[in-house]
């Protein structure tokens, strides 16, 4: 009978210990508004993250569209047209990372003035390492 009730302790503070984790992780937010510079064929996107609870480090992702556009706007035709991504690992301390991740488009061929860059579509993800289910997106 007792080791039951062992077992049944064990069980329940597991659930416990659980339930902590993925609580102290459902609390990850944005610290103010992420930022998104701009530079020709570059975005560079830049934030701090908290509320992180016992994770090491998180993952950022920033993916966008990107278009050469000619300097009449004319929207570009398919091959002047990507899908780009870039990402990397930011470690976490006290509950708090800070990231800044480049992306840059590269066209083929390559979008040279007088055309210009434009991007649309640029999210930033944010995921904890190890996977604790922490997901973030902005916007």
């Amino acid at each position: 009978m007792l080791r039951k009730t062992g077992i049944g302790i064990a069980v329940v503070l597991g659930l416990v210990v659980t339930i902590s984790v993925v609580t102290a992780t459902s609390n990850a937010h944005f610290v103010g508004t992420p930022q998104l510079t701009i530079s020709g064929n570059t975005v560079t996107a830049t934030g701090k993250v908290a509320g992180l609870g016992q994770v090491n480090e998180i993952f950022v992702t920033v993916s966008g569209e990107a278009e050469c556009i000619n300097p009449g706007r004319k929207k570009p035709q398919a091959a002047n047209k990507e899908s780009f991504s870039a990402g990397g690992n930011f470690p976490v301390q006290n509950g708090k990372a800070l990231f800044s991740v480049t992306l840059t488009a590269a066209f083929q061929p390559d979008c040279t003035p007088p055309m210009s860059v434009q991007w649309s579509n640029v999210v930033i993800t944010v995921t904890a390492v190890p996977d604790d289910g922490t997901f973030l997106q902005f916007p």
